[in-house]
This record gives C-alpha cells, sequence and structure tokens, in this order.
C-alpha cells in the first residue's frame, strides 16, 4: 500500500461512506479496476475511522443532544422529549445491523467480495432507490418517526453487508418508502450509522494496525474524514431540492460496467 493508494482509497471511502452508492463496493472495485493489491478488510474498516469522524464532526451539536436525552432516561426512566425518542430510535435501528455484521463477518470478508455480485446488487438496489424514492410522497419529518420505522429501517441495514447494496442506499431507502422526506430519510441513516461504524472499527480495525500506524494508513484516514465532511454536506443540500435519481443511475451505470468487465476479465 503506497501513500497515493492510501489517498486515493480514503477519498474514496469517504465520498462513497454517505452518497447512497455503497462505499464497500467501490473499495473493492477500486483495487480490482486499478490492479492494486486487494488491502483486505481490515484496511477498509480503518478507514471507516475517518468517516466516524466527519459523522461526529458534522453533527457535533445533534450527538450532544442525543447525549443528554440518553442521560435524561436514565436519570427519569421514561421517555418523554423528541430528542429521546430519537435516541431510542437510533439505538433500535442498529441492532439488526450489528446481528447481521456479527453472524456474517466471514461472508464479508471473502464471499461477498466479488465484482460480479457487486455490480449486480449496484443495479438491482439503484433501481429499487429510484422507484421508490419517484413514488413516494415527502409528507413525514424525522418528529413523526415510531419505533416500527425504527425496526424497519434497521433490517434495511441489514442488507448492507453485501458490498453493491450500501449502508446508506438501503437505509434511506427505506426511509423513502416510509414517505419521510429525503432530507430526513438522509439524516436518520447517518445518525443511525454511528454506532455500527464505531463497532466496525473498534472490532476489526485492530487488524489494520497490527504492523503498526504507518504514514499510508494515517493519510487514507484523513483523507476518508475530510471528503466524507464533504460528502455529507452535498448531500444534504443537494437532495432538499433534487431527487435520489442521479444517485440511481449512477448505480446502474457502474454496475453494468463492472459486470461486462468482470465478465470479460473472466
Amino acid at each position: 500500500m503506497t501513500l497515493f493508494q492510501a489517498i486515493v482509497l480514503g477519498i474514496v471511502q469517504g465520498l462513497t461512506e454517505f452518497l447512497p452508492v455503497s462505499s464497500s463496493a467501490h473499495l473493492t472495485l477500486a483495487p480490482w479496476l486499478m490492479r492494486w493489491q486487494d488491502p483486505g478488510l481490515a484496511f477498509d474498516v480503518a478507514l471507516h475511522l475517518g468517516t466516524l469522524i466527519a459523522l461526529v464532526w458534522f453533527f457535533w451539536q445533534e450527538w450532544i443532544t442525543l447525549a443528554k436525552a440518553f442521560f435524561g432516561i436514565v436519570k427519569k426512566r421514561r421517555i418523554e422529549t423528541e430528542s429521546e425518542r430519537r435516541f431510542v430510535w437510533v439505538v433500535i435501528a442498529t441492532i439488526p445491523g450489528g446481528l447481521a455484521g456479527y453472524l456474517l463477518q466471514d461472508y464479508a470478508k471473502n464471499v461477498f467480495r466479488s465484482p460480479m455480485l457487486i455490480g449486480a446488487m449496484l443495479i438491482v438496489m439503484g433501481v429499487i432507490l429510484w422507484a421508490i424514492d419517484r413514488a413516494a410522497t415527502q409528507e413525514r419529518g424525522l418528529e413523526t418517526m415510531r419505533w416500527t420505522d425504527a425496526v424497519v429501517i434497521g433490517l434495511a441495514q441489514m442488507f448492507a453487508i453485501v458490498p453493491g447494496v450500501s449502508r446508506s442506499g438501503s437505509t434511506i431507502t427505506a426511509g423513502r418508502a416510509l414517505r419521510f422526506s429525503r432530507e430526513a430519510a438522509a439524516v436518520f441513516s447517518f445518525l443511525m450509522s454511528l454506532p455500527i461504524i464505531t463497532a466496525a472499527v473498534l472490532f476489526e480495525g485492530r487488524h489494520a494496525i497490527q504492523g503498526g500506524v504507518s504514514a499510508p494508513l494515517i493519510a487514507g484516514v484523513v483523507a476518508s474524514a475530510v471528503s466524507g465532511w464533504l460528502a455529507i454536506a452535498v448531500l444534504l443540500k443537494f437532495v432538499a431540492r433534487h431527487s435520489y435519481g442521479v444517485f440511481a443511475l449512477y448505480r446502474v451505470v457502474v454496475g453494468a460496467a463492472v459486470v461486462a468487465l468482470a465478465a470479460y476479465r473472466g
């Protein structure tokens, strides 16, 4: 892993983690397309530290609010405010994805990293995202969320264990299917990603630093953090006025190209 390769992969991770295009797919495909040595899942997870930093950095006020909500629930032993309910919804939505990551981690490291499978999932989820985003209304904000909505979005996150599906893509699609506004679906997707990304970094990131903290690793994390912050800012501004159609089209085009190239390479 050279410094240049690490920075490129860090930027790829940061830009695609929060856009509904699948960061795991891009991190797997980038070395494959450029014929670099695959750095493996451990390095991919280490780059998630950068996106974790971006997430905390961008939503720092929201995290303070949710932390206060947690202590409020502990103190009162009941849920009363909107922020307290949102904290509980984030916890509920996190559980299915956490279970899927734990039970299917071996498949994620090997079986699910097939370029043909990734290309197919990019196409399938692109079509689903486009269809649901086009058909669903935007009548709901986060203040209308119920525990059943959190469960549905959490179940959608389970499928993100397969590269090409996209964690943000699956959760945003589920949110839109439940008629949440495009911006509300994106914000909740970002909020519920914090526990998952944190767990991945803690449990898998240690494998990436067994040989020591190198300059390429640090550069990759920094590149991931900066590009991740930009991706969040751009996406929230974009979906306030536009649909997710451009991301769906991008998925289909890239997926078709990957399938064709995988078939050509055999």
